[in-house]
C-alpha cells in the first residue's frame, strides 16, 4: 500500500502548520520519524511532495494534489467513523442531502415523512445550500444527495433530472400587473419585491438575474418561507417571484393573482445530484426513487 492513515494525517498537519517538526509533535512522533514517513511517501509516488526552506516547508504542485485527495479520503473516514457510531445508537444507516429552497420547504418534508416512516433506522440530515455549494458538496463527498434546479456544471457527477419548476410572479389582485396575462422580468424591477432570507437559493438566482439586466431588486422585506411571502403579497407589501407549485398552493387560501413570467429561466429543470448512484446504499437510492416520485 502507497500510504496509510497515520501518514494522511501526518501529511494534512503538514500542509496547515508549515512545519515538519511541529507536525510532528502533534502527531506524538519524533522529528525523524515524521520525516523518513515522508520520505518513504515520496518514494512510492516517485516524486517530491515537499521543499524543506529555511522558513519551514512548502508543497510542491504534486504535494498539493496529495493534499486534495488526503483531505477528501479523511473526511470519508470521518464520515465512517459518524455513521457506524449510529448502529451502536439503534440507527442504520445515515443520509446527507444539500437541496434548495424550493426542496426543502415544497416537497422534501411530505417525501421525507413517507421514506422515514418505511424506515425508522435511517437517520437524515436535510440542509438547505446555494446550488453552487450543494453540487460542490457531492463533488467532495460531503453529502450524500444534491437537489438542484437549473443547469449542473460538468464535475464528473451523475445527474438526475426528475421534474421541472416553473417560477410565477405572484402580487395582490389589485396590483398594475394583476391583469397582465404574462411579464417579462423586467417590468417587476419597477416595483417593491417580497424576497426570501439571504442564502436562500431562489433569492441568490434572482439578485444575479436583476443584476445581469442591469438593475437591482428593490426588496421591501424578506421572510423565512413561501407562506409568509404569499401572505405579504396578499396584503399589499409587495410582489413575488415563487414556485408554481407553491404559488397555486397559496393562492387556494389567499387573495393572489398568478402571473407567467416570459423568461426562459423562469422554466427550470429540477435534478438529482450524486456521485454514483450505483454505489450509494440500498435505502439512499430508495430515498431517490422517492425524491423523483414524490416531486412529481
Amino acid at each position: 500500500m502507497l500510504f496509510d492513515l497515520t501518514d494522511l494525517r501526518l501529511f494534512i498537519h503538514i500542509a496547515e502548520l508549515k512545519s515538519l517538526t511541529r507536525s510532528a509533535e502533534r502527531m506524538h512522533m519524533s522529528l525523524a520519524a515524521a520525516s523518513n514517513r515522508v520520505k518513504e511517501l515520496e518514494t512510492r509516488f516517485g516524486t517530491r511532495l515537499l521543499y524543506r526552506e529555511n522558513k519551514g516547508v512548502q508543497l510542491s504542485p504534486a504535494g498539493e494534489t496529495l493534499l486534495a485527495h488526503a483531505q477528501q479520503f479523511m473526511q470519508q473516514v470521518e464520515r465512517l467513523k459518524s455513521e457506524m457510531q449510529q448502529y451502536n445508537n439503534g440507527i442504520r444507516g445515515h443520509i446527507r442531502i444539500f437541496a434548495n429552497t424550493t426542496a426543502v420547504t415544497e416537497f422534501m418534508p411530505e417525501v421525507l415523512g413517507r421514506f422515514l416512516g418505511r424506515h425508522p433506522q435511517v437517520n437524515v440530515a436535510l440542509e438547505e445550500r446555494l446550488n453552487q455549494d450543494i453540487v460542490r458538496g457531492i463533488a467532495e463527498g460531503t453529502a450524500d444527495i444534491g437537489i438542484v434546479a437549473g443547469p449542473v456544471p460538468e464535475q464528473g457527477l451523475e445527474v438526475i433530472a426528475f421534474s421541472t419548476d416553473r417560477l410565477v410572479l405572484a402580487t395582490a389582485p389589485g396590483h398594475p400587473l394583476a391583469a397582465a396575462g404574462s411579464v417579462g422580468f423586467a417590468q417587476t424591477l419597477d416595483y417593491q419585491h417580497i424576497g426570501l432570507h439571504e442564502g436562500s437559493t431562489l433569492q441568490h438566482f434572482l439578485n444575479r438575474m436583476a443584476l445581469e439586466a442591469g438593475q437591482r431588486l428593490q426588496l421591501r422585506i424578506q421572510v423565512r418561507g413561501f407562506e409568509a411571502m404569499c401572505r405579504m403579497v396578499e396584503n399589499g407589501v409587495g410582489i413575488a417571484i415563487l414556485p408554481q407549485s407553491a404559488a397555486v398552493r397559496h393562492a387556494r387560501s389567499m387573495r393572489l393573482a398568478l402571473v407567467e413570467l416570459q423568461e426562459p429561466w423562469a422554466v427550470r429543470e429540477r435534478s438529482v445530484v450524486v456521485q454514483a448512484l450505483d454505489a450509494l446504499p440500498t435505502y439512499a437510492r430508495e430515498l431517490v426513487d422517492e425524491i423523483r416520485a414524490g416531486a412529481q
